[in-house]
């Protein structure tokens, strides 16, 4: 059974016009953002995904002092890395009003250490309340290594 998409869309069953007690219709919405990042390499998507994190978020750092600090992380696969990397940004950001912009990132395997420069977060556009799963997939390209990411703001 094919289903009628302008009917779904509409929240009619099938050629009836009228509205049943149950049932669901496609709303737009603005409640998400989703970005593309690529990089030659797994530690270089880390860093462009915070770059373009921050530039969603239209986050803007405090010129000095410059801080540094360490991250370490493991997970089960890429996707999951990409998302408590970002995640870790987000805490440091929300918790202790820090933004980096300079990134040393190591990765073996599903571990991460990395080291990151950056100052105090002056101000921030648009808060970004979670890094989602959302149709999150690494994948390799001919460009080398590319994943779309969807935030929750």
């Amino acid at each position: 059974m094919g289903y009628n998409k302008k009917a779904l869309i509409d929240g009619v069953n099938g050629n009836t016009m009228q509205m049943q007690s149950a049932g669901f219709r496609e709303i737009e919405h603005t409640a998400d953002w989703e970005m593309q990042v690529w990089a030659p390499d797994f530690p270089g998507l880390l860093e462009q995904a915070a770059l373009g994190m921050y530039a969603l978020a239209g986050a803007q750092l405090a010129e000095k002092p410059r801080m540094k600090r360490t991250v370490q992380l493991s997970a089960l696969d890429e996707e999951s890395l990409l998302v408590s990397f970002l995640e870790e940004l987000r805490y440091f950001g929300e918790m202790k009003g820090l933004a980096f912009d300079v990134f040393q990132i190591k990765v073996e395997g599903y571990q991460l250490d990395a080291e990151l420069t950056g100052s105090a977060l002056l101000s921030v556009d648009k808060e970004i309340k979670a890094v989602t799963f959302h149709n999150l997939t690494v994948r390799n390209t001919e460009r080398g290594i590319e994943a779309s990411v969807v935030f929750d703001v």
